[in-house]
């Protein structure tokens, strides 16, 4: 059965940003494209107002997905795509969509003035409970930008991907979280930029002096470790080209930093059976909320 790319679609420009880059990623994986338009029903008592009657509101609900459909085929003839309507609470419903597709796509509104995101609480629910890989798309997210400049200095479609990059942690790799960048990379034909971004133990900063050999000691084998989990996949993917970074810092920090020049950032979410709620991580929420190309965030065990 072939894969499928799922989005969440409201008529927004993000969510219109969304699907389009939810047509580039299927073609680059042979996949059809769902289109899922999430409506709150009106309450009964503003259905019943003159205006907002049973009828003019499921004309507005249906023209969305129509019209989104209709365009989709327009701009992307090689691509299959269906729509589907569901009434209910956006977050907990793409949530549940998320469970059937392969990749669910939602788009997220820039921040004014900078580059970055600005997640609301729909997307951050979704990506919290989600059991499959998020890709968050910005707002105005054009397909050059993933690409390298032409010759000419301009982005363009013509030109090379830019990097995929990869924020991982080497106490815990995850084979999913890896496997998913490392065939974004494949998919590409571009690198992947592996990211490790460290801090040195608590007693080191609170009973130490300031050792530069010491500091050294522990930076290599900052770096040895992550060379050593990307070892086997080195081999099962020779093609990519993998860039190691092991800095002493902040993660996210740096995670931000490479999304300038990325075409993807591709970063993980533990999944944790807690009573109080599910959490994203404080990396994984900074560079939502911060980086400035489009997020994969994959959830792993």
């Amino acid at each position: 059965m072939p894969p499928t790319v799922t989005v969440g679609l409201d008529g927004s420009p993000e969510s219109r940003a969304a699907a389009e880059w939810a047509a580039r990623e299927a073609k680059l994986l042979d996949a059809s494209v769902k289109l899922v338009h999430v409506w709150e029903p009106v309450p009964q008592a503003m259905a019943q107002a003159p205006l907002l009657g049973a009828e003019t509101h499921q004309h507005w609900t249906e023209r969305v997905p129509r019209e989104a459909t209709e365009g989709f085929r327009l701009r992307h003839p090689g691509v299959e795509v269906v729509s589907e309507q569901l009434p209910g609470r956006p977050a907990d419903l793409l949530a549940e969509v998320a469970r059937e597709a392969d990749l669910l796509v939602l788009g997220s509104r820039a921040l004014g003035g900078v580059g970055g995101f600005m997640v609301g609480s729909v997307g951050l629910s979704v990506i919290a409970h989600a059991e499959r890989p998020v890709v968050l798309v910005r707002a105005g997210e054009q397909a050059a930008d993933e690409h390298t400049m032409d010759p000419a200095g301009v982005p363009s479609t013509a030109a090379p991907f830019r990097p995929v990059v990869l924020g991982l942690d080497t106490t815990a790799p995850d084979e999913d979280l890896i496997g998913f960048a490392f065939e974004a990379a494949l998919r590409r034909r571009t690198s992947l930029r592996v990211v490790h971004g460290w801090y040195p133990p608590p007693y080191y900063g609170y009973a130490m002096p300031a050792d530069a050999e010491l500091h050294a000691s522990l930076a290599a084998s900052e770096s040895t470790a992550l060379t050593d989990v990307l070892r086997p996949w080195r081999h099962k993917y020779p093609d990519v080209e993998v860039l190691e970074e092991c800095r002493c810092g902040s993660a996210a920090e740096l995670l931000i930093d490479r999304s300038r020049e990325a075409s993807l950032v591709v970063v993980g979410r533990r999944v944790r059976r807690n009573p109080l709620g599910a959490r994203i991580g404080h990396v994984t929420h900074a560079v939502l909320h911060h980086g400035t190309a489009p997020v994969a965030v994959v959830p792993h065990g």
